[in-house]
């Protein structure tokens, strides 16, 4: 009988009512833990006493972005071996293959972006040109009343 989990139930818990609330939270972004906290002070203040100690202790008041965090908490990393190299080599060959779609698809875009910004300046030039080739109204009438007198 086999006692050794694997390697991948190994790392991953069961996450009670608080971890999911702060996984959501790192979700939303800085502006939600700050709303928290704010509500907090207003209904109860210890609460957001105790959130914003927490948001100080934790570092996510003076990082940039809570979700690069949660991305690695509870051993959820993109680059950590998953200790099948079968797996490891097939997420990293999806991995290379998704970037090289998504590296050419951005260039798709900007290749249609470029043929739209084209194809808008070519109607403004026409549309240009034909107003500079249309005679106009008020210059008819001047040459009519030029021979005249």
């Amino acid at each position: 009988m086999n006692t050794t989990m694997p390697y991948a139930t190994q790392t991953l818990q069961p996450m009670g009512w608080l971890s999911r609330a702060e996984a959501w939270l790192d979700r939303k972004g800085k502006g939600a833990w700050i709303a928290l906290i704010i509500l907090g002070f207003i209904f109860v203040w210890p609460v957001g006493l105790a959130l914003l100690g927490y948001m100080i202790w934790s570092k996510r008041m003076f990082t940039k972005s809570c979700r690069n965090r949660a991305m690695t908490r509870h051993g959820f990393s993109v680059m950590q071996s998953s200790g099948n190299s079968a797996f490891d080599n097939y997420k990293s060959e999806t991995l290379r293959r998704l970037e090289e779609e998504q590296l050419s698809f951005e260039a798709f875009l900007q290749r249609l972006r470029e043929a739209k910004d084209k194809a808008e300046f070519d109607d403004f030039m026409a549309d240009r040109a034909r107003a500079a080739s249309a005679p106009r109204a008020g210059d008819a009438d001047d040459t009519s009343t030029r021979a005249e007198v």
